[in-house]
């Protein structure tokens, strides 16, 4: 597994797993957040960008109104994260 430098007292484990299509799949189990990227690198990329706005450090909060724009009800979507139905976060 690969290790990053958090710039604080820890390390966080990334995981890269090569997909079926010869993508690449970047997952950060510590934060529960993956991307994905046709290499290696660009999945290390989006990941970074995905941690960020994940942590909100970049980008803007979803509002009720931004749900509804969507066609969301805000009252079915959870105050917090749960980790996706996804199989990387199960393997």
């Amino acid at each position: 597994m690969a290790r990053a430098d958090t710039g604080d007292s820890g390390q966080r484990g990334i995981r890269l797993v090569e997909e079926e299509d010869s993508r690449w799949s970047a997952i950060d189990e510590g934060v529960g957040v993956a991307s994905q990227g046709e290499t290696r690198s660009e999945a290390l990329t989006n990941l970074d960008e995905a941690v960020a706005l994940h942590k909100g450090d970049i980008g803007e909060p979803v509002t009720d109104a931004d749900l509804r724009d969507l066609g969301i009800n805000p009252d079915t979507v959870p105050d917090e994260p749960t980790e996706p139905d996804a199989p990387w976060f199960s393997e």
